[in-house]
């Protein structure tokens, strides 16, 4: 099955436009059952430059726990396939935190809405090796023993929150369990031999999986639907326009780096040439000395001054 790659942004936000996938797709992420989710207002850029290397898409989705309580929780996605400075993820986390929108009133007082961020990143994170991380906040005491007694709280949790790190290229070939099938989609490894905004997915490995069904079908639609296919299009010139200028500034950095390194070494001659002359005139001003002539007579002969004649001569 030839589907549209998600790992373009308007790819993706048509794929979670859909209430019932992005269902299945937090859901999996989130490691409970979302009942109902909606997308908030968000900053997605569409034609700008700089925007298409960072998607955003917010959602308020109702969850069930695991003690089958239901909560209301903010769900900020953000979604990049090139390396991406951190600040540009904390900018967006600290509007999100000042927005007013994201408070909820409990027991008489207002509380942020609990949050948790899903980063979608199409390059790796370091050294690690898990495709998917989850950095979840704990709370101990002055001797680090884990305080759960109160917990949660809406206090703490409007204060903390915690992340979901994806590492698209780790999801290689894994379909293994519930969250790595889901996340299957986005396997860069199956893209189709000839387009790289195709995807090439035996649709075998997805039999007798009704969530998944709706996901594939609407990859399947995307591909064909002839808006998609053209932000598609200008995505990769947008992208080829970044890669060049990206590519003109590390060329423009290198010879910078190189002019810089042969000025040092200039410097670094001048000074031992500098060190050569004044070897040179301090031998010379100790031999006139050695002679009789007298500092005058030396900073005359030399067209220096006598100060400088008694310093060297020192």
């Amino acid at each position: 099955m030839i589907v549209a790659n998600p790992i373009y942004d308007i790819v993706f936000k048509y794929l979670m436009e859909d209430e019932r996938i992005a269902r299945t797709i937090l859901s999996a992420l989130l490691r409970m059952e979302v009942i109902h989710v909606e997308q908030r207002r968000n900053e997605y850029v569409k034609g700008e430059m700089k925007g298409l290397k960072l998607n955003r898409i917010d959602f308020g989705a109702t969850v069930r726990d695991e003690h089958g309580e239901e909560k209301l929780m903010l769900v900020e996605m953000q979604k990049t396939w090139v390396e991406t400075e951190t600040l540009c993820f904390r900018q967006y986390l600290a509007a999100q935190y000042n927005n007013e929108e994201n408070m909820a009133v409990g027991k008489h007082k207002e509380y942020s809405i609990p949050m948790v961020t899903v980063y979608l990143l199409g390059h790796l994170v370091g050294d690690i090796e898990e495709p998917v991380l989850y950095v979840n906040h704990q709370a101990f005491d002055y001797k680090d023993r884990p305080v759960t007694k109160g917990l949660p709280d809406p206090f703490v949790d409007s204060l903390t929150h915690s992340s979901i790190i994806v590492q698209i290229p780790r999801l290689k070939g894994l379909i293994n369990d519930r969250l790595f099938r889901v996340l299957s989609i986005f396997d860069q490894s199956r893209i189709e031999r000839k387009n790289k905004q195709l995807l090439d997915i035996d649709e075998n490995i997805y039999d007798g999986d009704e969530e998944m069904r709706p996901i594939l079908r609407r990859l399947l639609t995307a591909a064909s639907d002839s808006e998609v296919r053209y932000n598609m299009n200008i995505e990769d010139e947008i992208t080829s326009v970044l890669e060049k200028h990206d590519t003109e500034i590390m060329v423009m950095k290198e010879k910078l780096e190189q002019k810089d390194a042969q000025l040092e070494q200039k410097d670094a001659q001048l000074e031992k040439k500098d060190a050569q002359l004044n070897d040179v005139l301090r031998r010379s001003i100790r031999a006139l000395r050695q002679q009789g002539v007298s500092a005058a007579d030396i900073a005359a002969m030399l067209g220096i001054d006598c100060t400088t004649v008694e310093k060297i001569e020192k």
